[in-house]
């Protein structure tokens, strides 16, 4: 029988993780931020506007719901709105949402320096 080698499981984990990392990514954009985003809007707080397109509010809002209690002196989104307009839904999302990523780049970076460019 095949034994899996490590580099096969790395390649595999990470092209499953890269798959539920962009998963949650457009799970948690379509639903949590337009969600609050719209809230937010209601109450006349409006998103970055230099943030366009790029999605990195996304990643505040979901530090900001997956740790509310973090003290924090600046952010790219508003903390209280975001905090008040989050809901169990959007707290699940969140967590999904970080610990794929982390977890994907994880095994990214341990890809790379174990296989990565060699001399």
């Amino acid at each position: 029988m095949h034994e899996i080698m490590m580099e096969e499981f790395l390649f595999i984990t990470g092209g499953v993780l890269f798959l539920m990392s962009g998963l949650s990514a457009f799970l948690f954009g379509r639903i949590s931020v337009s969600h609050i985003e719209k809230e937010m809007a209601g109450e006349g707080i409006t998103p970055p506007v230099w943030d366009k397109g790029i999605g990195a509010r996304m990643i505040a809002y979901a530090g900001i719901i997956v740790f509310p209690n973090l003290k924090r002196h600046a952010s790219l989104v508003n903390i209280e709105a975001t905090k008040r307009f989050a809901r169990s839904k959007d707290k699940k999302l969140a967590l999904f949402y970080l610990i794929t990523t982390v977890v994907f780049l994880t095994i990214l970076f341990t890809a790379y320096y174990l296989y990565g460019l060699e001399n």
